[in-house]
């Protein structure tokens, strides 16, 4: 095992960062596509709110794989793209799913008579969205979207089988060459573990840093008050 850390460190490292930057960009595309479809479930309009529940019924049915493969040749089918972004792509629209119940949840979790509030003061809808309702919201939804972060690390894996040179593409090649399966992925674990940990530890400090916030600012009503 020693050995395969020495002779793939390199190219490790370099899908590593691949991993990385798939990760980011797919959950950024995710991010967009869950806000969209989060407004489209708590909106009044019914149309908008059933249009979100076959989409999320849709992607929750279905394995990853199965989504995978099915957006990355459909997407490649109508549009010249290259593997990382349609990897990026459908990885994307798979999160988006679960991201636009994880701000439905907190954007319904915030107390309406905020919003009922904001609408009084002569603010629009959109307005009070976005100045009230979302800021709260998403530090609440920060614990599930630091998960979300993972299982979305994690699921990357699978753009091996669309050929984007990420961890696990890596590892099916070096343990083709090496004929050393067993050490090959138990290293490559390694890689994601550590990259698991890593995040863990960033988004438990980043939610830490919004209570404290939080806290902060309220200790200030307070001796105002």
């Amino acid at each position: 095992m020693t050995s395969i850390f020495q002779t793939h460190a390199i190219e490790f490292l370099k899908a590593t960062l691949v991993t990385v930057e798939l990760t980011i960009v797919s959950l950024i595309i995710a991010t967009i596509i869950g806000l969209v479809f989060a407004f489209f479930k708590v909106s009044n309009i019914k149309v908008l709110g059933k249009i979100a529940d076959f989409y999320i019924f849709i992607i929750r049915g279905m394995p990853l794989i199965v989504q995978l493969m099915f957006l990355y040749y459909g997407i490649s089918s109508i549009f010249i793209l290259s593997d990382f972004t349609a990897g990026a792509l459908a990885l994307g629209i798979h999160s988006g799913a679960y991201i636009a119940e994880i701000f439905r949840g907190a954007i319904q979790s915030i107390d309406r008579g905020q919003m009922e509030a904001a609408r009084s003061l002569g603010m629009t809808y959109m307005k009070s969205m976005r100045r009230i309702i979302l800021p709260q919201a998403f530090k609440r939804a920060i614990p599930a979207l630091g998960n979300q972060f993972i299982i979305g690390l994690k699921d990357s894996s699978l753009v091996a089988y669309i050929a984007v040179s990420e961890l696990f593409n890596h590892a099916l090649s070096a343990q083709a060459a090496n004929y050393m399966p067993f050490e090959t992925y138990f290293v490559v674990g390694i890689y994601y573990l550590i990259l698991v940990l890593f995040f863990t530890i960033l988004f438990n400090k980043l939610e830490k840093k919004l209570d404290n916030g939080g806290k902060k600012k309220n200790d200030k009503i307070e001796e105002f008050a």
